[in-house]
């Protein structure tokens, strides 16, 4: 299961019915057959570059895709007001362009940015990619009133529109100043280091109490702070800086030059190590900060709702968000970042990787689509008022709904949520589909005791009727400390997930007795899985182990080509299968699932992996037992009804995406749901 939360459903709603414009037939990114109202993770877009446009319900008129060639150029077939282009945009494919119907325009164009994301549409202009105004304004469109639209990678879908305010820009480092006590500026590294390190405790703790209070979701943005602020308060970072600082640099100096190795070590390991670099660089803005006696940097407090943009938003700053930040626009950062994880875990609407945004002045009032990666430029504040009212009215209709997951013919499917702790979880769904005990783990020199784990499984299984308990799932691109991994030159394809067993046993060991133990105390339906199995050999002796310490539902994540064309010897071992389809597409592809420009091949229509899905259903199917998908696949409203027509039984999701997927199920026959699939394949 993939480890990025789903985005949030927004516009445009689920189909209703077949043969409506919201179920238009749309080719796959090979070519190879057409897919009845799905879409590509992050934004509709094709290798190459090529935008693929569904109908949009606030639209005069819809603009669909009726044809697209890998490569990059794509046509766009529906009607469009005279003149109205569109942008290549979204999903990080590089070089490509997107081309309007010469039929249906005056021969506008829409141009992207060298990354296939961040071109700029207006009407009548060829402005080029990362441009932010000029031309004359659409005459319909979801964003009518729009002067220019950037573009980037949509990562939380939902609309939003307000008043654009950029974050403060770090505190710049003056030249370096003659050190006169190299004793007192050690102590002021010590010092500066301890107030972020408490900074960070003291805002966890404020949201945990927050989300408790409001019944929101908080564990996971102060699990982040936590993991910071333990960050700042390593042993060997302190040590470093004061180093330096008593080898005659001043404190701030000092600082920055620790933090600066730390991150150089970090981002050679590249992929999703190399994003995290970004939040040692916050570490350091606020202790040189606090070195300089300066404010440490924050969010902007303008006291009205806001749309927040920056170059790159720390964890620190996305966790402490607050009521009043109506969507995120980033410049840089990527579908993994922490900004893209909690926007989604809260339902905000985000687009990152949008070049020429830090362009536009504060105050302008700008547009947001989550899904598309869209950025209406220069609103008027009705419109704004109108596009909120809209997003607000189909929340809450949304939100209305309730009842387990069914097609329209009461073909039941079940409905579960992602969650790395108790705070996570919401009513409405069905049990947990996947429980990423690794949030337990993080940034420990130690492991997490035998008692304080069953505390922390007990606590979600007193509160969910069925709970799916993924064992640690570290290595790789999830380095733990205490596990202390030997580097390893691919590690991607190295020792991570179930393979950490081959080198400390012990660590699943107590693991799978503090989940039996919790699941005693409880009196809960535990059910484990295993990450990153690939043999039988290791599916069966994960089984025994995990039965022999008194746990009676016993799977495997199906996470690897290998594992899925076995599923049906699989199905002899283990009672059911999970399948991850991040990292199924990134092995079935050979695309490392963190490249941004990479990203069409890690698209969940691609056949090759629908196929491998498939046949996991089908050994399901044959073996009577559940087979399920979690992640952005299953959280997404248009790609829900394909999985369940392959055969998939269980969809597992972030709270946020339940009931728009409840609804698109509920619009559909398990008959029209087969009937996509088959198409799917075709």
């Amino acid at each position: 299961m993939p480890d990025t939360p789903a985005p949030q459903p927004g516009f445009p709603p689920p189909p209703s019915a077949p043969g409506s414009p919201s179920h238009l037939d749309l080719p796959f990114p090979d070519g190879s057959g057409a897919a009845s109202a799905v879409h590509a993770i992050g934004g509709d877009t094709l290798p190459g570059g090529g935008a693929r446009r569904g109908r949009d319900p606030q639209a005069g008129g819809g603009a669909t895709r009726e044809h697209a060639a890998e490569g990059g150029h794509a046509t766009d077939g529906g009607h469009r007001p005279e003149g109205e282009r569109v942008a290549a945009s979204g999903s990080g494919t590089h070089g490509g362009h997107a081309a309007a119907d010469p039929s249906a325009t005056d021969g506008g164009r829409a141009t992207a940015g060298e990354s296939g994301r961040g071109g700029v549409v207006e009407r009548g202009s060829d402005a080029g990619p990362g441009a932010s105004g000029g031309g004359t304004r659409p005459d319909s469109g979801p964003w009518a009133g729009a002067v220019g639209r950037l573009t980037g990678l949509g990562v939380s879908q939902g609309r939003a529109a307000g008043p654009l305010i950029r974050m403060a820009a770090p505190p710049r480092l003056p030249a370096p100043r003659p050190v006169t006590d190299p004793g007192a500026e050690a102590a002021t590294v010590v010092k500066a280091l301890e107030a972020v390190a408490e900074d960070l405790g003291r805002r966890a703790t404020a949201v945990r109490a927050a989300g408790a209070g409001a019944g929101e979701s908080s564990g996971e943005a102060a699990d982040i702070l936590e993991a910071l602020a333990m960050i700042a308060d390593d042993p060997m970072l302190r040590e470093e800086a004061e180093e330096r600082a008593r080898g005659g640099l001043d404190a701030a100096h000092a600082l920055d030059a620790a933090f600066s190795g730390h991150r150089e070590a970090l981002a050679a390991l590249g992929g999703y190590l190399a994003e995290r670099a970004a939040d040692l660089d916050d570490l350091k803005h606020r202790a040189v900060a606090f070195a300089l006696d300066l404010p440490m940097p924050g969010l902007p407090a303008p006291g009205h709702p806001y749309v927040l943009v920056a170059e790159d938003l720390s964890p620190a700053d996305t966790a402490g968000l607050g009521p009043d930040v109506l969507a995120l626009i980033t410049e840089r950062g990527g579908p993994t970042s922490h900004t893209a994880i909690l926007a989604r875990g809260r339902g905000l609407p985000a687009v990152v990787a949008c070049p020429g945004i830090l362009d536009v002045p504060d105050g302008t009032v700008v547009g947001v689509d989550g899904t598309t990666g869209e950025v209406a430029v220069g609103l008027t504040e009705d419109e704004a008022a109108e596009v909120r009212e809209r997003d607000r009215a189909e929340k809450a209709r949304l939100a209305a709904s309730s009842g387990p997951g069914r097609t329209a013919d009461d073909h039941p499917v079940k409905l579960m949520l992602n969650v790395g702790s108790a705070a996570d979880l919401r009513p409405g769904a069905e049990g947990v589909g996947l429980f990423r005990t690794e949030f337990l783990f993080l940034d420990r020199r130690q492991p997490p005791s035998f008692e304080e784990q069953v505390a922390a499984y007990a606590e979600v299984f007193r509160q969910a009727e069925t709970v799916v308990v993924r064992t640690l799932d570290a290595g790789t691109d999830k380095p733990l400390p205490f596990l202390e991994l030997p580097e390893e030159p691919n590690p991607a394809l190295g020792v991570r997930g179930l393979r950490v067993d081959r080198l400390l046993p012990d660590v699943l060991d107590t693991q799978l007795d503090a989940i039996a133990e919790a699941a005693r105390a409880t009196g809960a339906q535990a059910w484990v899985m295993a990450p990153m199995v690939t043999t039988m050999g290791e599916a069966s002796g994960f089984a025994r182990r995990a039965r022999a310490k008194g746990i009676a539902t016993v799977g495997v994540m199906v996470e690897v080509p290998g594992a899925a064309l076995r599923a049906r010897r699989l199905l002899q071992e283990v009672d059911f299968l999970s399948i991850g389809t991040n990292d199924l597409a990134q092995y079935t592809f050979a695309a490392d699932r963190q490249h941004p420009a990479l990203a069409d091949l890690l698209d969940p229509r691609q056949p090759a992996l629908l196929e491998l899905i498939a046949m996991c259903a089908e050994a399901g199917r044959e073996a009577g037992k559940p087979v399920g998908v979690c992640g952005e696949a299953a959280g997404d409203p248009l790609l829900a009804p394909l999985l369940v027509g392959l055969g998939v039984t269980s969809l597992s999701m972030a709270p946020v995406c339940v009931p728009a997927v409840r609804e698109a199920l509920a619009g559909l026959t398990l008959r029209e749901c087969r009937e996509r699939a088959r198409a799917a394949l075709a």
